[in-house]
C-alpha cells in the first residue's frame, strides 16, 4: 500500500509572524501538525518545540519495544516537559503553549493523539467525519448540551482552549486507534483551516478529483478568502495502491512526497 502526503502552512492575512509548525518522517510514518500561543515569540517557540520533540522522540523510539498508544503518549509527555523547560530558562515565554496533533503508522496500525483544537479528519466514500474532539470549553458545554451548535459556532470562547501542552496540569491526553482502509484521506490541521472553512467545504476539496496537493492548495485558500484570520496549517494523507508523486515544490512551507 503507498501513502502519497502533502503539506503547507500559511500565516494567513491578519498575523504578523507564522505559530503554527508542522513536521512528519520522510517514510510517511508520521505526521504532526501544532499551533503555539503565548505571544509572537513564544507561540513560535512552543509549535517548534513540540514538533521537533515529538518527531526525534518517535525517530528515536521506532523500533522500542513498547506499544504504540504508549509510544505516543511519551512523545507528547516529552513535549510538554521540553515546553515547560523552556518557560523556566525563559521568562518572557512563560505563558506560551501550543496544540498538536499527530498520526502514526506502526505495525501495520494507525494511531492518531492530539491535545488543544488542532483536528483529525478522515474523508472515506465522500463522508468527511472528525475523529478528534476540541480541548475547548466550548466544545465540552456543545457536548453536555449547555450550548447549541448554532451557538457554539459564534461563542466569543470558541477558541478558549481547556488544555494544552506547556502547563504542568495536562491531565488528558486523547489517542486513539484510526481504522484507515484503502483510498482514505486523513486531514491534519490548524484552527485557522476550520475557523473559516465549514466542514461540508472540507469535504469537497478532499474529494479524489482534487489530488492531495490540488486540495492543500484550495483548502488554505479559502481559508484566506474568508478572513484569514489565523495562520493555517494543513496536511493531506491519503492510502492508495496508485500513489503518484505530484512534483516538486520549491516553498519551504509546502512539501509533498509518497513512498
Amino acid at each position: 500500500m503507498k501513502r502519497r502526503f502533502e503539506g503547507r502552512t500559511d500565516t494567513g492575512l491578519m498575523r504578523a509572524v507564522n505559530q503554527d509548525c508542522f513536521d512528519w518522517d520522510s517514510d510517511g510514518r508520521f505526521f504532526i501538525v501544532a499551533d503555539g500561543m503565548g505571544g509572537h515569540a513564544g507561540g513560535q517557540e512552543a509549535s517548534k518545540i513540540a514538533t521537533n520533540t515529538i518527531s526525534e522522540y518517535l525517530k528515536t523510539h521506532w523500533n522500542a519495544d513498547i506499544d504504540s498508544e504508549t509510544l505516543l503518549k511519551q512523545a507528547v509527555e516529552q513535549a510538554n516537559e521540553k515546553i515547560l523547560e523552556d518557560q523556566q530558562a525563559h521568562p518572557e515565554r512563560a505563558e506560551m503553549g501550543t496544540t498538536v496533533v499527530a498520526v502514526i503508522f506502526r505495525n501495520e496500525q494507525c494511531w492518531c493523539v492530539h491535545v488543544g483544537d488542532s483536528r483529525l479528519y478522515l474523508w472515506r466514500d465522500q463522508q468527511l467525519n472528525a475523529l478528534t474532539e476540541d480541548h475547548t470549553w466550548v466544545a465540552w458545554a456543545l457536548k453536555s448540551g449547555s450550548l447549541s451548535k448554532e451557538e457554539a459556532e459564534v461563542h466569543p470562547w470558541r477558541h478558549v482552549l481547556s488544555q494544552c501542552l506547556g502547563r504542568q496540569e495536562l491531565y488528558s491526553i486523547d489517542i486513539d486507534l484510526i481504522n484507515v482502509q484503502l483510498g482514505d484521506r486523513l486531514l491534519l490541521c490548524s484552527d485557522g483551516l476550520t475557523g473559516e472553512v465549514s466542514e461540508r467545504s472540507i469535504a469537497a476539496y478532499l474529494d479524489k478529483k482534487n489530488t492531495c496537493e490540488q486540495a492543500v492548495t484550495q483548502l488554505i485558500e479559502t481559508a484566506k478568502e474568508n478572513g484569514g484570520s489565523d495562520n493555517i496549517t494543513v496536511i493531506v494523507i491519503e492510502e492508495g495502491e496508485q500513489a503518484e508523486s505530484e512534483g516538486d515544490n520549491s516553498d519551504p512551507d509546502t512539501v509533498s512526497s509518497q513512498f
